[in-house]
């Protein structure tokens, strides 16, 4: 499945659900965001037959996002559901971890393949205010869960911000000499009202591995099973490894493979842009599969060369914790 750039599109983001237990500052508003209605929020079945249309279409790679996909009440079903549709061949999931110490191992033996967990640092005072509502005892105890489960390799996902957390990179890194964590710092990305914020938060990736090498030593490149964007590298004997996530400072688009379905069923071509496209109604209007392929085919035309953000801060509605980003 190619688009109008010759990109191939393989991979498919799957937000289950636009709720969360944290309310981390980047991400929400304190008081959170007003909820979907129940019947707006694509059902199981739902979801797995649009998955099922776009794996014939040459869909492969699945992740599931929310909001926090643990929240959603059966999320082991949807997982042995999605498992079994012809055509997938990796199933993962990106959690902040707090309910995967419970969860872990009836994923793992309901077909998930790996996790990413967001931990955005390793001091429970800092993670208590970052996330408002957390413990970092929680998030810790999910991901050596998930390394017991075989939901491996396990990757942190580290969302660096300066004047939040920018002073434990080394910290990060040195983690992977310790345990097999695959750490990825993830430049602070601009949607809706966090654009302002972002101009003055964002830290580049090059400065982040500045830091790293300065106190660590020079980084060896590495190779880790990846479907994404990250760039890998490791420190000499470390057990795990090291990425860099630039989506600013050395934009990926060119070798995009992505797209992502919303919670309440729509396909959105890109993170950046205010595009989306109804599929929820038409499924439930009785369309065919023939009809679902053919709005996934415009979709994936209508997918842009790039995200265009370089000086400029979007201003799309979408949140994070609405589209799965």
């Amino acid at each position: 499945m190619m688009d109008s750039y010759h990109r191939r599109i393989d991979y498919l983001r799957i937000s289950i659900t636009d709720r969360c237990n944290l309310r981390c500052v980047y991400c929400m508003p304190e008081g959170g965001i007003t909820p979907l209605h129940h019947e707006d929020v694509l059902r199981f079945e739902e979801i797995a037959r649009l998955v099922g249309v776009g794996a014939s279409l040459g869909i492969r790679h699945l992740r599931l996002t929310g909001g926090e996909p643990l929240v959603r009440k059966g999320v082991v079903d949807l997982v042995r559901l999605l498992r079994q549709v012809p055509g997938i061949e990796t199933l993962t999931m990106t959690t902040n971890g707090v309910a995967l110490a419970l969860l872990a191992g009836e994923l793992a033996q309901a077909g998930l393949d790996r996790v990413n967990v967001s931990l955005d640092t390793l001091r429970p005072e800092r993670y208590a205010a970052i996330t408002r509502w957390g413990h970092l005892q929680d998030a810790l105890a999910g991901i050596e869960a998930a390394l017991a489960a075989g939901l491996t390799p396990v990757k942190v996902n580290h969302v660096v911000a300066r004047g939040l957390n920018d002073d434990e990179a080394v910290d990060f890194a040195r983690t992977t000499l310790e345990r097999p964590w695959h750490v990825r710092f993830i430049e602070f990305m601009p949607l809706g009202e966090q654009a302002q914020q972002a101009r003055r938060d964002y830290v580049s990736s090059e400065e982040t591995r500045a830091q790293i090498v300065a106190a660590l030593g020079e980084l060896e490149p590495a190779e880790i099973e990846t479907h994404g964007p990250a760039r890998t590298w490791r420190l000499p004997g470390a057990q795990g490894t090291i990425g860099f996530i630039s989506a600013l400072s050395e934009h990926f688009c060119q070798s995009c493979n992505r797209l992502r379905l919303t919670s309440d069923g729509k396909l959105v071509p890109c993170l950046f842009s205010d595009r989306e496209y109804d599929l929820r109604g038409p499924l439930r209007a009785g369309a065919d599969d023939a009809t679902l392929r053919a709005l996934w085919e415009h979709v994936i035309a209508c997918k842009p060369d790039g995200h265009h953000l370089e000086g400029v801060l979007t201003t799309t509605e979408h949140r994070m914790s609405q589209i799965g980003g």
